[in-house]
């Protein structure tokens, strides 16, 4: 049996997060847990489709998406969250709303996400066609003491995924 928990991977775009978490909700599903993924582009189309990428629409994102992570939390879902979050003091409103939450900082060079862009969200930003882009225009503030740091540019998405339901162990998690 595991207990709710939110497990908020945030990094530069393209650093990994998504290829993680998706890898990580599956080896849990398997194990009959009940798990839940909140990705940043999904609920983009949804939730918080009327928000655009200014500070404050970026926080108000994080805001709506922390009060969903906290009611499945709170009902022993474990909600794999991935969000670029740029900003600390954000991503420390949504730790002391949620409670149980485990920080995962996706390190990843920026020229190794710049190559992983199928989008080509790096280029249209450095040619200025995308304005305020994290990691280009707009700074991504790393996390001070995440509980754990995958270097995606150094592992294996697998190296990366057993780092990430070993630490959830050893937290009592799983």
């Amino acid at each position: 049996m595991s207990k709710g928990v939110t497990v908020w991977f945030t990094g530069l775009p393209c650093s990994g997060k998504t290829t993680v978490a998706d890898r990580v909700a599956e080896i849990l599903k398997k194990q009959g847990l009940k798990v839940e993924r909140l990705d940043g582009d999904t609920v983009r189309k949804g939730l918080t489709s009327d928000l655009g990428f200014s500070k404050k629409d970026r926080d108000e994102n994080i805001k709506r998406v922390t009060f969903v992570a906290k009611l499945l939390t709170r009902n022993d879902v474990i909600v794999l969250a991935t969000f670029v979050s740029p900003y600390r003091e954000r991503r420390q409103l949504t730790r002391e709303e949620i409670g149980s939450l485990m920080e995962v900082y996706v390190r990843c060079s920026l020229e190794e996400c710049m190559k992983r862009d199928v989008k080509g969200m790096y280029r249209k930003a450095m040619a200025g066609e995308i304005k305020d882009f994290t990691g280009v225009d707009d700074p991504y503030e790393e996390p001070e003491s995440p509980e754990l740091i995958l270097d995606t540019d150094k592992e294996t998405v697998e190296e990366s995924a057993e780092k990430v339901l070993g630490k959830m162990k050893s937290l009592g998690y799983l």
